[in-house]
């Protein structure tokens, strides 16, 4: 059975005693799971940007601009709960080392070909679905389940869109 990112994620944290916040209402993996889908939305963001300029298909540039609607998104939850964001301003660069190799092999791969590129699409999307799926288990708070449902369903038209795009 194969582990999504945010779940390893989650798991180490707790291990590691959690992270430190001003939010005590928050649990340690609804804290983890917030800042680590600013950082797993920032990779579709800044993977499809990067696609949109070697390809030029318009797929990329269109949800890349959702993707940053999905960041504005989970900074009001960074706000509400008065997180540390640690993420990097740069395009391309990430805090979590997952993310950061994930990154790297995207933009690889992406790069071969048009073809590869859309299925470099769906990867990401497929891997937002589970990740978001992983993160509503362990998500009490209100806020944050309309956040992470509406990510979800755009993810799913993503993922749509791509699948389209490669038939």
């Amino acid at each position: 059975m194969k582990i999504s990112i945010i779940a390893k994620t989650i798991a180490a944290a707790a291990l590691l005693g959690g992270l430190t916040s001003n939010a005590s209402a928050l649990t340690a993996p609804e804290a983890n799971a917030i800042l680590f889908m600013k950082q797993e939305e920032k990779l579709a963001r800044d993977v499809y940007k990067a696609l949109h300029a070697k390809w030029g298909a318009a797929i990329f540039s269109n949800i890349a601009a959702s993707e940053q609607n999905h960041m504005n998104a989970v900074d009001g939850l960074i706000s509400r709960y008065r997180l540390q964001d640690t993420t990097p301003a740069e395009a391309g660069q990430f805090t979590y080392e997952e993310l950061q190799e994930l990154y790297d092999a995207l933009i690889e791969k992406g790069g071969k070909s048009l073809t590869d590129a859309l299925e470099v699409g769906v990867l990401i999307e497929e891997t937002d679905i589970e990740d978001l799926r992983a993160a509503l288990l362990t998500a009490r708070d209100r806020p944050i389940r309309n956040v992470f449902s509406n990510l979800l369903n755009g993810s799913l038209n993503h993922l749509a869109a791509f699948r389209s795009w490669i038939k």
